[in-house]
Formats: C-alpha cells, structure tokens, sequence
C-alpha cells in the first residue's frame, strides 16, 4: 500500500542537520551564537549559499532564525533547499534506525520521493 505525505519541518536533530548540509556540499553547522543584521541568535549554523548572513537553528524549539531581507540576501530557494534536504536525511535517519530500507528517488519537479519498506534490511 502506497501513502503520500507531506511534512512540515521542524530543525529539532543536529545530525540530520549535518547530513543536509554533506548532501548538498555546504560547509559544516556549527554551534555558536551569531549575528544577524537586528540581532544575535544562538543554535546551529548553517551557510547557505549566496546568503549574507547564516540561517540559525534552534533544535530544542525547532525554529530557525535568519535575515534574508526578502531576497536580497540570500534567495529563499536555498533555505527551501536546505530544508528539504533536512528532512529527507531525517525520515532516512529515523526510517533506519527502526530497522526499515528507505530508497530515495529525485523527481522532475524537484520533489523527492522516499520509499520507506517495513522491517527491511539496514
């Protein structure tokens, strides 16, 4: 039986944040404190390409914390992009440490599909 579903993303699990960032060939997160354009924020770091300033995860709330001024510092496609990569090393984290196989196959609009099979092999 097949099921879609469609996942909002919290940043709660650093690893899975490290793995995002490996995927797709950024710098890795740190932790500190950092400054943005009004203000500090502390989490973890993330250097998003062509950004002006890093994205901030707070991973005990799950929010993040950034200052892209609508665009003109850093294009949202690539926080979207970060995203989207976090949450697909997530459920593949999540997925194998209960023992499931998870395949992942890119589609042509971008999306990914993960397919996730029940007590398959690690």
């Amino acid at each position: 039986m097949s099921h879609i579903v469609k996942i909002k993303t919290e940043v709660r699990d650093a690893a899975a944040v490290g793995a995002a960032c490996q995927r797709l060939k950024l710098e890795a997160p740190t932790h500190d404190t950092v400054k943005l354009f009004s203000g500090e924020a502390t989490g973890v770091i993330v250097k998003l390409p062509g950004w002006k300033y890093p994205a901030v995860f707070d991973t005990e709330s799950g929010q993040a914390r950034y200052d892209n001024y609508n665009g003109r510092w850093g294009k949202q496609a690539q926080l979207d992009r970060f995203l989207q990569g976090y949450a697909v090393e997530k459920a593949k984290l999540e997925s194998r440490r209960k023992g499931h196989t998870v395949t992942e196959q890119s589609l042509a609009d971008g999306s990914i599909k993960l397919t996730v099979t029940v007590g398959g092999a690690a």
